[in-house]
């Protein structure tokens, strides 16, 4: 009997997407107080997580994550003043805030594998059980 010491394909994905999304909540709480001074507060904007397809090799990412979005807001000003964080260790894609228009103009890029509202989960901890 053969045994495997791979560890499990799905199991290291969704290790990863921990990762990524972890690291989302911690650099939007940073990046909290940078709210645009330039009117980003549209109605009904809120933070999403875009996915992209990884650029090509020699490619430099944040610029190509930056097209995108230029390409979907319609300058690139406004994509500077909606971008909250770029990824690129991890996954392939950024933070932005986004109105929902703009994440239906996002979702048509061929680049764009998805977009998805920003979570903000709340840790709990069991030590409040001890005082």
């Amino acid at each position: 009997m053969t045994t495997s010491t791979r560890p499990c394909a799905g199991a290291a994905a969704a290790f990863l997407l921990l990762v990524l999304f972890s690291s989302a909540a911690v650099s939007l709480a940073t990046a909290a107080g940078r709210e645009s001074k330039q009117g980003q507060h549209a109605a009904g904007a809120s933070v999403y997580v875009v996915m992209v397809k990884p650029p090509a090799e020699g490619v430099d990412s944040k610029a190509y994550q930056m097209g995108i979005l230029a390409a979907a807001l319609g300058s690139e000003e406004k994509a500077k003043q909606a971008l909250i964080y770029s990824y690129k260790a991890a996954a392939s894609g950024f933070a932005a805030k986004l109105t929902p228009a703009q994440v239906a103009a996002l979702q048509e890029h061929p680049d764009v594998l998805q977009a998805l509202p920003d979570v903000k989960y709340t840790l709990q901890d069991s030590n409040h059980l001890n005082r």
